[in-house]
């Protein structure tokens, strides 16, 4: 991969670019893969790492979203049923089927249940991945060994996606720069240039060395999620908030407490979202919630508040032989969904507007994405880039993304979603050295994501090029002297800068481990 400092000078050099994306997570990050593929001289920036915020704390499905049905939002949910089967075969290296059960104590439920369930499977169309199916009360309790039976029924099984998400958003990075696009995190943009009442481009700024670039571009894309109302204000100051931000948390157990490899869902609990207990990489992932949090608009590191915690503790005891305990949780986050308000929205300059996800473009030029989910990233990207076309007059250039193979992309089983980097893996120092023996990784990783994924900290490295601090909180703080080590050789750091990421690292890894902060609130703001 270009190193940082080649893709720094690029910014210098005053060409114009043809597509600037604000905002590296999801959204920004498949709109640059989409804009280099059609051709476009494409710059991403990202004010922290990429997939820091939202990204990386989904529930880890792809998925058309069965509890949608239940709203009769019928066109999104086949929408993103057709972008499962898409992210299926462009990257199944990353993505792959899951079955779900849905257990049922009483006749009425799994009748209805199984009803749902068909519609989903008429809608899945072709792209369904098997058809939905009764269980007896003796399949369930085979299927779920750690499920109460009593009373139980039957139940349905179906079948969706499962993915890791900010794995996926690095080979979404990695794609986009194999493309011709650059791709740079922590380098926020401060401020947005105008040409008469036009947006222009943005002044860029280093968050490591300070240096200010400013940058021009034919198309401006605001794709920073739950921060997509600050950069619109940095377009215009008396912008209407467009957002209402809300958290959702998840709990991480260990994977005895759900035996097997088929996913729990919970349809009906007491704050009325569907809960999942679904196997993902050797654990249980527990989740999820649904709070208001519109004051959280300016933070990015939310927490897990105590009657999250608890709801989902008191409703996975409900269901399970084994109660999960506040003792047993090895990881906890939250993260911030960017929901839109129906109300702010101006449908005359919207050119895509659902339930879900927004495309509008300001009275200046600045377009802005926002809104959605993981599975409809690819859909929300091409959305946008046509927009943008548009709004540029760019030349036209059909989307090519519905069979684009992702970075990495192959069949054969591979490691920990590194699909054909695994090779070169395989080939680094470190390659055989566990950095703990809780935790599936090594140190050749941690040199492979400096040297080819972006890394800048040890955070990065924790968080989302692996994914330690979301399997073992504990186990990931361990690392942090060791990881340490390997990241002053490959980054040169002094030994101020290394002790200054090291307090970072164990400061944000706190986080994730309930003993600390728990439902307290970070205080850096960027986007």
């Amino acid at each position: 991969m270009t190193s940082r400092e080649d893709k720094l000078a690029a910014l210098r050099d005053q060409r114009p670019w043809d597509i600037l994306i604000i905002g590296g997570g999801a959204s920004g990050l498949g709109a640059a893969v989409d804009a280099a593929a059609r051709g476009y001289r494409t710059l991403l920036v990202e004010a922290r790492d990429f997939a820091s915020g939202t990204s990386m704390c989904s529930t880890k499905l792809i998925h058309g979203g069965v509890r949608y049905l239940r709203q009769g939002d019928i066109g999104m949910v086949r929408n993103a049923l057709r972008e499962r089967s898409f992210l299926l075969r462009n990257a199944p290296h990353l993505v792959h089927p899951l079955a779900f059960i849905i257990p049922a104590w009483n006749q009425i439920d799994r009748l209805m249940f199984a009803a749902g369930l068909k519609l989903y499977d008429l809608l899945s169309g072709w792209h369904n991945l098997a058809a939905s199916q009764s269980l007896s009360r003796q399949d369930v309790i085979t299927a779920l060994p750690g499920l109460k039976s009593a009373g139980l029924c039957g139940g349905i099984r179906y079948w969706d996606g499962q993915f890791d998400d900010a794995r996926l958003a690095i080979t979404l990075m990695c794609t986009a720069t194999e493309l011709g696009a650059t791709c740079l995190n922590y380098l926020p943009a401060i401020r947005l240039l105008k040409t008469n009442d036009r947006v222009t481009g943005a002044m860029l700024c280093d968050a490591e060395t300070g240096e200010e670039f400013e940058v021009t571009a034919r198309a401006i894309i605001n794709a920073s999620g739950v921060h997509a109302d600050s950069v619109r204000q940095l377009d215009d100051a008396k912008a209407p908030p467009l957002l209402t931000p809300s958290q959702g948390i998840h709990l991480v157990f260990d994977a005895d407490f759900l035996p097997g490899q088929q996913a729990l869902m919970i349809p009906k609990t007491e704050d009325g979202r569907v809960m999942f207990a679904i196997p993902w990489q050797g654990k249980v992932l527990l989740g999820t919630t649904d709070t208001p949090r519109p004051e959280l608009q300016q933070f990015n590191d939310p927490q897990p508040l105590e009657e999250e915690i608890n709801f989902l503790l008191r409703t996975a005891a409900g269901v399970l032989t084994r109660p999960p305990t506040r003792a047993d949780i090895r990881s906890a986050f939250a993260g911030l969904r960017p929901l839109i308000h129906p109300d702010n929205t101006d449908e005359k300059n919207t050119a895509a507007l659902s339930r879900e996800h927004a495309v509008l473009v300001s009275p200046s030029g600045l377009i802005t994405l926002t809104g959605g989910k993981w599975t409809t990233y690819r859909l929300m990207a091409e959305q946008v880039i046509d927009r943008a076309i548009e709004v540029a007059g760019l030349p036209e250039v059909p989307c090519p993304t519905e069979t684009l193979q992702l970075h990495g992309y192959t069949t054969a089983p591979a490691s920990i979603g590194y699909g054909t980097d695994a090779l070169q893996l395989a080939t680094l120092p470190g390659h055989d050295a566990l950095l703990h023996p809780n935790l599936p990784y090594t140190e050749a990783m941690i040199r492979f994501a400096i040297r080819h994924e972006a890394a800048r900290t040890i955070e990065d490295i924790l968080a989302r090029r692996t994914r330690a601090l979301f399997h073992d909180a504990t186990a990931a703080e361990a690392t942090i002297e060791r990881i340490a080590g390997i990241v002053v050789e490959e980054l040169l750091l002094s030994p101020e800068q290394l002790t200054a990421m090291i307090n970072a690292a164990r400061s944000y890894s706190r986080r994730f481990r309930l003993s600390a902060r728990c439902g307290q609130v970070g205080s850096r703001s960027g986007y």
